[in-house]
This record gives structure tokens, C-alpha cells and sequence, in this order.
């Protein structure tokens, strides 16, 4: 078994991004600026949140938190979205999920402006990304899309089956290794509540992508010698373990199965660090005018 250390992988990463933002600056040129838009008072999304700024720090990136009680209009936040669409200095923003139920996301997320959508969440990108043009993919496909490159491991001709359907990872996971590319040309299912016979379904994948946030649901017999296991899944339990009474478990059983598989990310410290580190890129890509040129 060969750990997928990706919390190594994204400070490779970061280093690599921190050098090109050095350059850009060396040449007078615009300091990239991410920014995020957060309602409420939601533990784990101010946890992300503050991970996304000391990122930012170490990338060399500008940023800024935009914080919102969470009895705000959903015109006031259409009005916030104009806002950050409009301002030349915010090469890109994004939205911190989930928002408050009487405001729409959809209408939310629809008000942003494609160019600055470094989330990858508007209908556009995600169109685009569908038919093969340069488009913002989601952080967390794009980040394991990374990691499948960076570890060397082949996606060609391979049963794919990817275990939830989510517009953020499931579909776009799904989309992105079926393409004409590296990696890619893949075979791929896409897995949900509704599968019949889950178990043999997922049981002849040569890789796994478990994304539908149930702890501990894949387990061994799911799985089939040399299979690469992909955990995207993040769900705290309590613990009489740890000094904070909690733990993450991801959606695999990971004991068990690392037993069987070639590749496999822990949890944490597989997937989520990607997910951040794409999200740089995808802000950095931005402030170069590579998916869409500068006007």
C-alpha cells in the first residue's frame, strides 16, 4: 500500500505558486486577490475559511474575508455579489456553503461573475468544463485530478467507479476522467443511493472515489486487490482519543481496506489540502487572464 500524501503534494504546490507570484510581483505586476464571502457563524465553514487565508499568506496572494450575519436579505447579497464582481482589484471570489435557507444559492452562486468564479461553481464553467474548454474546475476534482498526475498512477482504459452524484465533486469527477486527456480516458460509473448491487458495482473498480459523506462506508469486501482509493469524505465523530474530544473519519474504512489497495489518501491530510491548493491556482489563473483573457 502506497500512501497519497496530500498535504505534501499541495505544499509542493503552494511553493510552486509562491515563485510565480514572486515573478509577477519582480515585474510590477498585480498582486493576486482571492476573496470569500461568508454568512453566518458555521464552525467548520469559518475553519475553512481560515485555512484559505493562510494559504493566501503563503502563496505571496492578497486576501479578504467578507463576513455576513445570517439575517441578511438575499437582495443584500445579490447587491454583495455585484460588489465583488465589479471590483478590479478581486481577481477572484468565493462563496462559503452552505448559506442561510431563505436565501437561494443557486440565485447566489448564478450572480457571479464566470471570470471570477475561482470555485468553479457557475453554470458556465461548468458547461465549459463539460465540452473540454478552459474553464474554473471545481477545487476538490481538480485537486485529485492533481494528485492522480503528480503520483504517476494511470487512468487510461480503468474502471472508475466514483460513489456520489454531488454538482461540487461527483459529477465533475465523473466528467473529468471520462475526457480525452492525462489523466483521464477512463470507464466511469457514477454510483449513488439508488445503485443496485452497490457492492459489486464498486467491487470491480481498479479506482474508487468515495464522495458521498457517510463514515466509514467503504469497506474491504467493497474493494478489489490493487484498487486505488480515493476518500473525499469528512465526517467528525466523537472521541475519548483526542485532546478535543473529536476525530475525522473519511468515508472509507481505512484500516481494512489500506490492506488491500495500491494507492489510498488518509483522511485527513489526502484530499483536503488539494482542495485548498486549487483553489490558489485556480485565483492565480485568474489574475493571469488564462481561462478568460484580461479585457
Amino acid at each position: 500500500m502506497k500512501l497519497i500524501d496530500g498535504k505534501k503534494i499541495a505544499n509542493e504546490i503552494k511553493e510552486e505558486i509562491a515563485l510565480e507570484v514572486q515573478k509577477i510581483k519582480e515585474k510590477g505586476g498585480k498582486t493576486p486577490h482571492l476573496a470569500a464571502v461568508i454568512v453566518g457563524h458555521d464552525g467548520a465553514s469559518e475553519t475553512y475559511v481560515g485555512h484559505k487565508e493562510k494559504a493566501c499568506a503563503q502563496v505571496g496572494f492578497n486576501s479578504t474575508v467578507l463576513r455576513f450575519e445570517d439575517n441578511i436579505t438575499e437582495e443584500q447579497m445579490l447587491q454583495e455579489v455585484n460588489k465583488l464582481n465589479n471590483n478590479p482589484d478581486i481577481d477572484g471570489f468565493i462563496l462559503q456553503l452552505p448559506l442561510p435557507k431563505h436565501i437561494s444559492e443557486q440565485k447566489i452562486i448564478e450572480a457571479i461573475d464566470p471570470k471570477k468564479d475561482v470555485d468553479g461553481f457557475h453554470p458556465i464553467n461548468l458547461g465549459r468544463m463539460v465540452i473540454g474548454l478552459p474553464a474554473y474546475v471545481s477545487a476538490t476534482p481538480a485537486g485529485i485530478m492533481e494528485l492522480f498526475k503528480r503520483y504517476e498512477i494511470e487512468t487510461s482504459g480503468k474502471d472508475v467507479v466514483v460513489i456520489g452524484r454531488s454538482n461540487i465533486v461527483g459529477k465533475p469527477m465523473t466528467i473529468l476522467l471520462g475526457q480525452k486527456a492525462n489523466p483521464g480516458n477512463a470507464t466511469v460509473t457514477m454510483a449513488h443511493s439508488r445503485t443496485k448491487n452497490l457492492k459489486e458495482v464498486v467491487a470491480k473498480a481498479d479506482i474508487i472515489i468515495a464522495a458521498l459523506g457517510v463514515a466509514e462506508f467503504l469497506t474491504a469486501d467493497m474493494v478489489k486487490e490493487g484498487a486505488t482509493i480515493i476518500d473525499v469524505g469528512i465526517t467528525r465523530v466523537k472521541s475519548d482519543k483526542t485532546k478535543s474530544g473529536w476525530k475525522l473519519l473519511g468515508d472509507v474504512k481505512f484500516d481494512e481496506v489500506s490492506e488491500k489497495c495500491e494507492y489510498i489518501t488518509p483522511v485527513p491530510g489526502g484530499v483536503g489540502p488539494m482542495t485548498i491548493v486549487s483553489l490558489m491556482l485556480n485565483t492565480l489563473k485568474a489574475a493571469k487572464g488564462e481561462i478568460y483573457p484580461k479585457e
